[in-house]
């Protein structure tokens, strides 16, 4: 199993980045991606998830504060998260991950991307 980020920098406060997570090794299409993020000095947090493609649905789940800014998507072999309005305190580090629903804890992590908002 691999999963590759891709797609983060530096941006100043109100940008935007877009995420991407490569997934091989594995039937990508039957498996919940996630996108977590980890500030220095802080827990792991799960920021989006969303639902495979093998079922009926796709569902997807985001952290409260935010919902309108972020916004999950996948297609056949990739997982992406668009950031808009970006704040100071999107900085962090920023992973996939994979797991059987995105009710469930992830089996499979990537090494992670930064993301860093600054003026």
């Amino acid at each position: 199993v691999q999963l590759v980020e891709s797609g983060g920098g530096m941006v100043q406060p109100g940008g935007s980045l877009r995420l991407s997570c490569e997934a091989s090794g594995f039937t990508f299409r039957d498996f919940a991606m996630s996108w977590y993020r980890q500030a220095p000095g802080k827990e792991r947090q799960l920021v989006a998830c969303i639902g495979s493609t093998s079922g009926p649905t796709k569902a997807t789940k985001y952290l409260e504060t935010l919902k309108g800014r972020f916004t999950i998507s996948r297609d056949n072999s990739a997982v992406f998260l668009q950031m808009n309005s970006l704040h100071t305190e999107d900085t962090a580090l920023y992973f996939c991950a994979r797991s059987w629903t995105c009710s469930q804890t992830p089996m499979d992590w990537g090494q992670g991307t930064q993301v860093t908002v600054s003026s």
